[in-house]
Formats: structure tokens, C-alpha cells, sequence
């Protein structure tokens, strides 16, 4: 009987550290998967955190308004094109227009469709102001073109034919110019003292008897095959595919003071020059930006107003 009741007593024992020893075995398994747990949780928590920092929007732009800008085709829409997607990040959406002649630009400011246009320089502004009775105004400087007399049907100006004939542009201030740039290259003299406002009838001296054909400036271009010479404004030769520097038998250089009198500008009506989105637009222009655009692009056949 006192061997019964050891032998129950010892399987009591045996039975109860049995369950101790699983208990403890059953802990130390757990330990690690919760450690193991804790890891995947921290390395999966710093991907997430990059991740959203990755995904986080960008800043949202303001928008502040339409600039509408009436333009010749080179380089003048081109120039604003590079313009375009700064001044993008900056709020503002400019539509450009382009026009084929220099009096519908100006016509469409005067009456206020358009905010501004970019197509011509100062005296021909002023000439266009007096003549048409308009109220425009300059509000930026921008750049300049080399205005260039290119070849023709002959391509030696120092051995122009007699009764050559040469194309002008027929505008008050590009004629001059045109003709000024002639008599700079020996082909004809002009009356003293008549400038910026010559015309052919202003040719003192003209030995070689050449022929003055007054066009349209956009016209120009065309005759090239017909004429003996041609003088070209710089957008119109740039449309025509041809560079002052490189193509031009003769050019304003960069110091003349034609140069610096026929610098193209931006055009408002007057009374808009605060037009805040238009000054936005001469501020990016005359950035260090489409400064190196204007330079890369046109490599002299346009230049940055400084």
C-alpha cells in the first residue's frame, strides 16, 4: 500500500516538472518571433517614411492670370515659347499669336484684344504712333537684329553692276536704316544730315545708277531671285533661313548705333504699363535664361540687350 502511494506521489512530481520545462520551452520559442516581429516592423517602417516622403506633391502653383502677346514669327514667337514654361512656374499662362506684318501687332494692342507685342524697335513705334495716331508705349528693352544686305542675282557689292537693283523695306525707319547701311559700304551717298529719316529721294550720289525697289518688309525675302541685292531686316532673314553673321555681305555690327537705336521691344497700350503679368513677362525676357537662348540659339544673328 506505502509503495502505491509513493509511486503516485513520484508521478505527481515527475508529471508537474514535465509541464515547468514545457512552459519554460514554450517561452523562449515565443521570445524570438516576437523579436523577430519587432525587426520586420522597424524595417519595413523606414521604406514606408521614403516612400512617402517620395510620393509628397509638389508645391502648387498659384494661378495669376493670362498674358496675351501679338508677335512676328522669328525670333520674336520663339523667344516667347522659351519664355513660356517659367513664367508657367510662376502662375502665369502666356498665349502667344503670330502675325505675318508689322501693323496688325500694333492695331491689336491699340484696341485692347492684346495685353502687349513683340515685333519692333522704337523709332519704327514712334513712326507708327505719329502716322496712325495710336498710343502705344515701350516697356522693355529685349534684343537686337543686325539688319544685313545679302546676295542676290549678283554677290560682290564691290563690283556692283551699273543699274543694279537692290530691295528695301518700304517702312519709314527701316528704309532709312536700309539706306544708311548702303552708303556705309560705298554704294550710294546720302544728303547730309538726313539720318534716321532718309529716303530714296534723299540719294545725293548714287554712281552706279542702282535702283532702289521699296517693298514690304515681309516681302522682301521673296525677290531675292529677282533682284541684285537685297537688305534685310534680322527676323525676316532668320525666316528666310539666313544668319547676319554668316550669310550677310555687310551687317550693323554689334557697337554701331544702328544697333543700339533699333533694339526690339515689348509693347503696351498707354495706361497699361502696370499690367503685372506684362512685367513679368519683360522680367524673364531680359533673364540670364533667355539671354543664353537667345545666345545658343541664334549665335549672333540676334542679340541680348544688355
Amino acid at each position: 500500500m506505502k509503495k502505491r502511494i509513493l509511486a503516485v506521489v513520484l508521478a505527481t512530481v515527475l508529471a508537474a516538472g514535465t509541464l515547468t520545462a514545457c512552459g519554460s520551452a514554450g517561452e523562449t520559442a515565443t521570445a524570438p518571433e516576437a523579436s523577430a516581429e519587432t525587426e520586420s516592423t522597424e524595417e519595413t517602417a523606414a521604406p514606408a517614411e521614403e516612400t512617402a516622403e517620395a510620393e509628397e506633391p509638389a508645391a502648387e502653383v498659384t494661378e495669376k492670370g493670362t498674358i496675351t502677346v501679338a508677335a512676328t514669327e522669328v525670333p520674336h514667337s520663339e523667344i516667347l515659347e522659351a519664355a513660356k514654361p517659367i513664367l508657367a512656374e510662376q502662375g502665369w499662362d502666356l498665349q502667344v499669336t503670330v502675325f505675318n506684318d508689322y501693323v496688325q501687332p500694333n492695331e491689336v494692342v491699340e484696341s485692347g484684344e492684346f495685353d502687349a507685342n513683340y515685333f519692333q524697335h522704337t523709332p519704327y513705334l514712334d513712326s507708327f504712333n505719329e502716322e496712325k495716331g495710336t498710343h502705344l508705349v515701350s516697356v522693355g528693352d529685349i534684343h537686337y537684329e543686325p539688319l544685313g544686305i545679302y546676295a542676290g542675282t549678283e554677290s560682290d557689292l564691290a563690283n556692283i553692276s551699273d543699274k543694279a537693283t537692290i530691295a528695301v523695306p518700304n517702312d519709314t525707319t527701316n528704309e532709312a536704316r536700309a539706306l544708311l547701311l548702303l552708303q556705309d559700304n560705298g554704294i550710294i551717298t546720302l544728303k547730309e544730315g538726313v539720318g534716321m529719316e532718309a529716303t530714296k529721294n534723299d540719294i545725293a550720289q548714287n554712281p552706279h545708277n542702282v535702283e532702289i525697289v521699296e517693298l514690304e518688309a515681309a516681302q522682301v525675302a521673296r525677290v531675292i531671285g529677282e533682284t541684285s541685292f537685297v537688305v534685310l531686316n534680322g527676323n525676316y532673314a532668320l525666316q528666310a533661313g539666313l544668319n547676319a553673321q554668316t550669310d550677310a555681305l555687310a551687317y550693323e555690327t554689334s557697337d554701331s548705333e544702328a544697333a543700339k537705336t533699333y533694339v526690339n521691344v515689348i509693347v503696351v497700350k498707354e495706361g497699361n504699363e502696370g499690367n503685372e503679368g506684362v512685367k513679368a513677362l519683360v522680367d524673364v525676357l531680359k533673364s540670364d535664361k533667355i539671354k543664353d537662348f537667345i545666345n545658343e540659339k541664334y549665335q549672333g544673328s540676334v542679340v541680348p540687350f544688355e
